[in-house]
């Protein structure tokens, strides 16, 4: 049965606070001091290609970046059908060139990361990734995918009304389209509460272990 795994080996959103963190640490440990992006936790990666790899023909590379005088994509503004623009970078590793070790599999995870962001660098420079450009458009099945659930979503809220209709009670009625109005003003509030503006602030915490003392970055 085919599937994806997505894997987001930063393991948080990235904010300018986190950054700064994990710049901080890179520093503390003499690792490359990331510039657009945060230090990868590489252990569920490398669980994945572990357990994966026997099936999984290949792993795709993907970066994303938008461009200067575009919005970032959120979902709230997804849901007020703004349009959003952005670059994404695509590249194809089949499975077999991976290292076979744990320790191997996460150095070349780190690695990845270290190529993105000189990509990104790249991308804020000359604000696209490559001259070959692909645009996409607006694939036709997405458009058909819209369409029918918007007609779904009109029928329902249609025939809920009728069935309203003949409860003959305003009162009922009342109180169901309050109680919709609540839900769309709570899911709003939520939509916002998930943007990585309002996400959990890095925090720094010390550790010790055999001795060693080792500064660690929680998100």
């Amino acid at each position: 049965m085919p599937f994806w795994l997505a894997v987001f080996a930063e393991g948080t959103r990235f904010t300018q606070a986190k950054l700064e963190a994990a710049q901080e640490f890179a520093a503390a440990q003499g690792l490359p001091i990331p510039r657009n992006v945060l230090i990868p936790r590489t252990k569920g990666f490398v669980s994945a290609v572990t357990h994966l790899r026997a099936f999984v023909p290949a792993i795709y590379d993907c970066t994303v970046a938008v461009p200067k005088d575009q919005p970032s994509p959120t979902l709230l503004r997804m849901f007020r059908r703004q349009a959003s623009v952005i670059n994404v970078k695509i590249k194809r590793h089949p499975m077999h060139e991976l290292p076979e070790t744990a320790d191997g599999i996460s150095q070349w995870c780190k690695d990845l990361f270290i190529a993105k962001d000189a990509a990104l660098d790249k991308f804020l420079v000359k604000d696209t990734f490559s001259e070959r450009k692909h645009d996409i458009g607006r694939p036709k099945k997405s458009l058909c995918v819209a369409i029918v659930w918007s007609t779904l979503l009109v029928w329902s809220i249609a025939s809920l009304f009728q069935w309203l209709s003949h409860l003959g009670s305003w009162v009922v009625i009342a109180i169901l389209v309050t109680l919709l109005v609540i839900i769309m003003i709570g899911m709003h509030i939520l939509i916002q509460s998930s943007e990585s503006e309002h996400s959990t602030p890095a925090r720094n915490v010390t550790v010790v272990c055999d001795g060693v003392q080792d500064k660690l970055i929680q998100n």
